[in-house]
């Protein structure tokens, strides 16, 4: 799989979604009919370290790391309970090694918001990541109903 597959996967199954860019990441964000700046937060791809998260070592070559928020209690029930937010520049108290690929795993930084990540994903790991997108897709939804628009 490589980023930009899983990207157009995105635009093309999930209705109301937009590309962006932001903190120096490619983002799926569900603003339908472009309402909102960028929208509501779906999946992200990052592809560099930046200077709060190195944790996943994505200097390596060809590392990027799939981040999606899913519900708390599908978190807990694939890792446990949510963790503390971690101080500033920190990553999450989680005895867990964020640089496996092919791996879901806590989100390294956004754990405590019930964010989820996987490196490099295989076509095998991408099939089982479609429902959890799935889940951050309609979770996304929810809260863009919220907003007063």
């Amino acid at each position: 799989m490589t980023p930009s597959a899983i990207l157009n996967y995105c635009l093309k199954n999930l209705d109301g979604t937009v590309l962006g860019n932001s903190w120096g990441e490619q983002g799926i964000f569900y603003n339908p009919d472009g309402k909102l700046k960028r929208g509501i937060y779906v999946l992200t791809i990052k592809e560099k370290d930046g200077d709060h998260d190195k944790s996943s070592k994505l200097d390596r070559k060809d590392i990027y790391r799939v981040n999606l928020g899913v519900r708390k209690n599908t978190f807990s029930k694939m890792f446990g309970p949510i963790p503390k937010r971690p101080d500033k520049g920190g990553i999450v108290n989680m005895d867990y090694d964020f640089t496996l690929t092919n791996t879901f795993l806590p989100h390294p930084v956004y754990a405590w918001m019930g964010w989820i990540c996987i490196c490099n994903p295989s076509e095998k790991c991408f099939e089982a990541l479609k429902p959890l997108i799935q889940e951050s897709y309609e979770f996304a939804k929810e809260k863009y109903k919220k907003r007063k628009l």
